[in-house]
């Protein structure tokens, strides 16, 4: 688990129903609208043709408004006639969808209107009525799992250590839309609480799955559809229970803080866009102890209990051999 700072990508799935969608090769920043659609419930038929005496073949060219637009009810769907006029008009709020070879319409009620954010500062790479994919450059730190909608905010430390665990006291109003960093673990309590006080997410070492069920029911499963929920995306550094972070992890976190920063749910990833050097690490991540309840990830044993299990003496080195100045005696110095 390290920081990297390079080009990456980032794909946003989207749902049936898109309306609208960034074109390829439109620049976006995090939190931008790519893409917009609604969610339709069963569609109502309506006499289109019949009604108004033609034939299916001539009822386009009567036709007010086109097929994929929402109306009202009411609105005027086709009109015949002037001084004996003859219309058909949509009975509910909808959008009307299709017509049929029969001259017969098709319109399906609105039950809900989402939207999708981009979580990279970029351009458009891809973009279809399956995903919008957005390629940019970004410090990226990659997490063991996420919950919740994707989260974009301002980085803030929340803690004073990286084995410290966040206190639901620290959480407020004033953290509203911010992604806060809650070291080696986040409770029930803390959720709940980032909850009522609308931050958007929560990163941390672990996670206790007691404190997921809280929020987001029995079936808590990582997600990265679009959604209207305003509960706080939960990034799991580690795995689950309480994991402290890496000094180095941690110390990175310090110098991010306040840099815009964005979690992609779909692929467990915290980007951070910020100039900031915070250094790379020529030596890999220090091992992490794992504890609470079902671990993820445990931590591999140091070298001197590898030894130990298999009966191999260890050797000072050479350094341990030589003595300082301070522990020569006498006729030595």
């Amino acid at each position: 688990m390290t920081w990297r700072r390079e080009r990456w990508t980032a794909d946003h799935s989207l749902p049936i129903g898109v309306t609208k969608r960034a074109p390829v090769g439109e620049l976006v920043r995090a939190g931008d609208i790519i893409a917009a659609g609604a969610t339709l419930a069963a569609a109502l038929r309506v006499p289109g043709a019949r009604r108004l005496g033609l034939s299916p073949s001539d009822l386009d060219r009567e036709l007010r408004v086109r097929v994929g637009t929402d109306v009202a009810r009411g609105t005027v769907l086709a009109r015949v006639g002037r001084r004996f006029a003859r219309s058909v008009t949509a009975p509910i709020d909808g959008r009307f969808l299709h017509v049929t070879v029969d001259g017969d319409l098709y319109i399906a009620p609105i039950v809900d209107r989402w939207t999708v954010r981009a979580t990279l500062d970029g351009v458009v790479s891809r973009s279809d009525d399956a995903v919008v994919e957005i390629e940019g450059e970004a410090w990226c730190l990659q997490g063991a799992a996420a919950y919740g909608p994707d989260a974009v905010g301002e980085l803030t430390l929340g803690v004073d250590g990286p084995n410290a665990d966040l206190a639901p006291t620290r959480i407020d109003v004033r953290l509203s839309g911010r992604i806060i960093v809650g070291g080696a673990r986040v409770s029930a309590e803390v959720i709940t609480r980032a909850h009522a006080c609308g931050v958007a997410g929560l990163v941390a070492g672990g996670v206790p799955p007691a404190g997921l069920r809280v929020v987001y029911g029995d079936a808590v499963t990582a997600s990265g559809s679009p959604s209207r929920d305003d509960r706080p995306t939960v990034l799991c550094l580690i795995g689950f229970g309480s994991a402290g972070l890496p000094p180095a992890v941690y110390e990175a976190f310090a110098a991010l803080a306040g840099a815009r920063a964005a979690i992609h749910t779909a692929s467990a990833r915290l980007f951070v866009f910020s100039t900031a050097d915070i250094g790379r690490a020529s030596t890999p991540s220090p091992d992490v102890a794992v504890r609470g309840e079902g671990p993820a990830a445990y931590a591999p044993a140091g070298r001197a209990d590898r030894e130990a299990d298999e009966g191999v003496e260890s050797t000072p080195t050479e350094e341990e051999l030589t003595p300082s100045a301070t522990d020569r005696n006498s006729t030595e110095r």
